[in-house]
Formats: structure tokens, C-alpha cells, sequence
């Protein structure tokens, strides 16, 4: 086996691999990842995707990517083929598939924590459940974060709306709301756990650019505008509540964001933002909705279980502090 950087290799070598890496998203988390294994081609051929490939007798059998964010190193993917789905020699699989994975790591890390000017690095494998590939994290000074992956199937539950108060008012999420959102998204995780796993959420500018990749780019799904929406108190017109909803599959919504500011967070807000972008989906033929949150934040996890959320898996994210 060798391991070689990502920029040597053209778009049609880690096709095949990416086919199977589709198949497996699928599968499990009924999330088509077409779309970015597509922009992960078009960066393969313009030679400007870093990371590294595991080889075996010419062929990719698992890659991991990563990219640069000023400061900020972020891996954003890993995936090695099932051994007992690889070539085999003598019968036998030819590598260890944790082994690669680990492997692979390793060197993800290092070129990371080594880069001039990165002092942060963070990482969320969702494919892999939680503890699977904690040791190369671990032993490089990164903390733990275990977060659930989280389900909800529309059909099995009766359409729910409960009442907001008057002093409330739900909007549909518009263009015009940006500059807002980025403000009610760092007053409401400042001092969350989950501003320690995003340092996006600590600034209004990185919480622009959060605002930015969830609705101009597919690296989360298609940003859904109809079934986002937006909480605005009647009295000071201050947006106080927001609800991000994209699409991973045709028939599958994915929840990239729900925030209440802290004030206001007993007064119901949440699960009228979750019943109202529901309703839009279940009134265009959704199958089901997903979403993601720290298994740290008990509150929100017994909040949507409550409503119907089933957790499907338990995966980790690392960050590390330069």
C-alpha cells in the first residue's frame, strides 16, 4: 500500500471510489451526496483538492480531503472501500480497512497541524460512528464531540402546529433577513458547545460565512427556502428565532440550523419553526427530515425526541487548538 498526495491523481481515478462512497450515504443516511462528489472531481482536475489517496497495485482504494479556511483547517471527508468489496489476493483482503483509515488520518493531521499559519483544525465524520476513529484525533491533542444524527419520518406522525403567541411572528425565510441571522446566530451560541465545535458561530463574520455555505453552496444539501423560516417579535421587529432547512434527496429535507435567542428560548419558538417547516415539506411529499445535534445539548435532543426525531447514529467531531 502506498500513500500519495491527492493532486497526482485525475477525476476518473477516484470516480469509482466515489460511486461506492455514494451507494453508502444512501444507505445510511439517506442523503444523496452526489453533488459533492461532483465538486470534489472538479477540484481533483483543476490539482487544487489537498489531501491523500491509499493505493494498492494502481488503483485508489480510500482518500481523505481536507481544505484551508484562513486560519482554519477543516477535513472534509474519508472514505475507504469495504476490504471484502476490494480486490482480494489468494482469497485474502489485501489491507485493513480501520488500519487505512487510521493511516490516512495520520497524515491529514500532521500536514494540518504543520501548515504555516493554521492554528485551528476541526473535523465531523459523519459517515463513522462515534469512538471508530477517536485514537490519530486523540493523540494529537484534538477534543471529542460526540453528536447524533437524527431522523424524522412525516408520515408516521399527525401534522402538529402549536400556537405561537401573538407577540410572535413567522416569516418565510427571505434574502433580505441575512445580515439579521448572522447576528441571531452569534448572540444565540455564545458559550454554546457548539461555538467550540464551529468557532464560525463566535463572529458575525464567520457566522456570514456559515450563512453563506449553507445557502449558496451544496456541501449540505440544496438550501430549501420555502420550508425556512424566520421568528420576529411584533414589538421591536427583531428577528429572535431561525430555522435553515436544505435538501439532501428529493424526498429528504436536512435541518442546517435552529437557534432561538437565548431570552426567548420557554417561549415555544423552536418547536413552532420545527412544525412549520415540516408542514412544508409533508404539503410537498416529503418522506422524512434529518438533523444533527451535540449529544452534550440535552436539552434540544429530549426537545426532538418529544416531537418524533428518532437518533439513527452517534458520530464525533474533533478540534484542535494550535
Amino acid at each position: 500500500m502506498e500513500i500519495l498526495d491527492l493532486r497526482h491523481f485525475a477525476s476518473a481515478d477516484l470516480r469509482p471510489l466515489l460511486e461506492e462512497e455514494i451507494a453508502l450515504w444512501a444507505r445510511t443516511l439517506s442523503w444523496d451526496y452526489t453533488t459533492s462528489a461532483e465538486m470534489i472531481l472538479r477540484y481533483l482536475d483543476s490539482k487544487i483538492l489537498p489531501g491523500y489517496a491509499a493505493i494498492e497495485r494502481g488503483s485508489i482504494f480510500g482518500y481523505s480531503f481536507f481544505v484551508y479556511e484562513q486560519s482554519k483547517g477543516v477535513i472534509g471527508d474519508l472514505f475507504v472501500r469495504d476490504p471484502a468489496a476490494a480486490s482480494l489476493r489468494n482469497g485474502i483482503p489485501t489491507y485493513d480497512r480501520h488500519e487505512v483509515q487510521e493511516t490516512l488520518l495520520t497524515h491529514v493531521i500532521e500536514t494540518l497541524q504543520q501548515s504555516p499559519g493554521i492554528h485551528r483544525v476541526e473535523a465531523q465524520l459523519l459517515a463513522q460512528h462515534t469512538g471508530e476513529l477517536a485514537r490519530p484525533f486523540l493523540e494529537q491533542g484534538f477534543s471529542r464531540h460526540p453528536r447524533v444524527f437524527m431522523n424524522f419520518e412525516i408520515a408516521r406522525h399527525p401534522q402538529t402546529a402549536p400556537p405561537l403567541s401573538p407577540q410572535f411572528e413567522l416569516r418565510p425565510w427571505a434574502e433580505e433577513h441575512y445580515q439579521s441571522a448572522a447576528a441571531l446566530i452569534t448572540t444565540a451560541y455564545r458559550g454554546h458547545v457548539d461555538s467550540d465545535i464551529n468557532d464560525q458561530y463566535r463572529t458575525l463574520a464567520g457566522s456570514l460565512r456559515f450563512l453563506n455555505n449553507i445557502v449558496r453552496f451544496p456541501g449540505c444539501g440544496a438550501f430549501d427556502a420555502p420550508s425556512s423560516f424566520c421568528v420576529f417579535q411584533r414589538r421591536t421587529r427583531s428577528l429572535v428565532g431561525l430555522i435553515l432547512c436544505s435538501l439532501v434527496r428529493p424526498d429528504v429535507g436536512h435541518i442546517t440550523q435552529v437557534c432561538v435567542l437565548p431570552e426567548f428560548r420557554s417561549a415555544g419558538l423552536g418547536l413552532a419553526m420545527l412544525a412549520a417547516s415540516t408542514k412544508n415539506l409533508r404539503a410537498r411529499g416529503f418522506h422524512s427530515i434529518s438533523l444533527t445535534v451535540t449529544e452534550a445539548n440535552d436539552r434540544a435532543i429530549a426537545l426532538y425526541h418529544r416531537i418524533g426525531y428518532e437518533s439513527k447514529r452517534v458520530f464525533d467531531a474533533f478540534v484542535w487548538e494550535g
